[in-house]
């Protein structure tokens, strides 16, 4: 598909490996694909999405199960849209896929008064039609392209202007507890896979609806995160492994924790979380 000399090929092989690993690490962690899954491949026409599908199909050949992939682009009907370039490109791969075309796009631009952040609107549009198609089609799993910077981006955006800790999960059960929706990228690094999809030229597709939005909280994020990556190396990798390593009894949330039945004696360090629930409780 692309041509590299000698020490580019080698550098993409080092990159792709890592990818792998990252990849592959994250659907072994949270037990995001298991034999007989089949996977709805979200895909958008970005650097994101293009790379987990790429780096799904390489795993796919050499997974100790056995999986379907297929994969999904929702045509938003955005002017100007480029329609023929995720099908001519989905083709040349050889992956099966299929586009639901709905007009998100017009509800959008009705709804939300110009110049404030679409996002958000736009996602739950997304959201509710692929959530329909995977139920219409048998999906198991939903994949979507989050990365890991994505991921610490959320983190921070509910932090600073939600009042909640909280951030995406690399695993979650939808609200109306009928799709799985996973992240297969949640422990790569935004910077190896703009790394990747430029040694892959892949077609990216830009997003006119919020592509444009100049001036997101998520930009600030981003920049942030940025700027923290180059003057203290390994800080966004900490951060991430916090998310990881959670403890509920040093934080403030009462419903998190029975600080009201806490009492001299008690077993403080013996808490375990109910994952039925979600709390945590004291081992008797």
């Amino acid at each position: 598909m692309f041509d590299l000399n000698q020490k580019s090929r080698t550098q993409f092989n080092k990159l792709q490996k890592r990818l792998r690993h990252a990849v592959g690490d994250a659907i072994a962690d949270y037990t995001m694909i298991e034999d007989g899954d089949k996977v709805m491949v979200c895909l958008s026409g970005g650097k994101d999405s293009f790379t987990m599908l790429d780096i799904l199909m390489n795993l796919q050949r050499t997974a100790p199960v056995k999986f379907e992939l297929i994969a999904v682009n929702l045509d938003q009907k955005q002017p100007g849209f480029p329609e023929h370039v995720l099908p001519e490109y989905l083709t040349s791969i050889g992956v099966p896929f299929h586009v639901i075309e709905k007009d998100t796009y017009s509800v959008v631009k009705r709804v939300i008064p110009e110049g404030k952040t679409t996002c958000g609107l736009c996602s739950r549009l997304r959201r509710g039609t692929l959530y329909g198609f995977a139920e219409e089609h048998g999906i198991t799993k939903i994949a979507l392209g989050h990365h890991r910077d994505d991921i610490l981006e959320t983190f921070f955006l509910n932090i600073f202007y939600g009042g909640k800790l909280k951030a995406m999960p690399p695993k979650l059960l939808s609200d109306d507890k009928k799709n799985i929706v996973i992240r297969p990228m949640a422990y790569c690094r935004e910077k190896d896979i703009q790394r990747y999809s430029a040694f892959r030229d892949y077609p990216i597709i830009p997003c006119n609806l919020c592509g444009s939005q100049e001036n997101l909280q998520r930009q600030a994020m981003k920049m942030m995160l940025k700027t923290w990556d180059k003057q203290f190396p390994g800080r966004l990798e900490t951060i991430f492994t916090s998310l990881q390593n959670v403890a509920p009894s040093q934080l403030a949330d009462r419903q998190l924790f029975d600080f009201e039945g806490l009492k001299q004696g008690s077993l403080e360090h013996c808490e375990v979380i109910d994952f039925s629930t979600g709390l945590s409780v004291l081992a008797q």
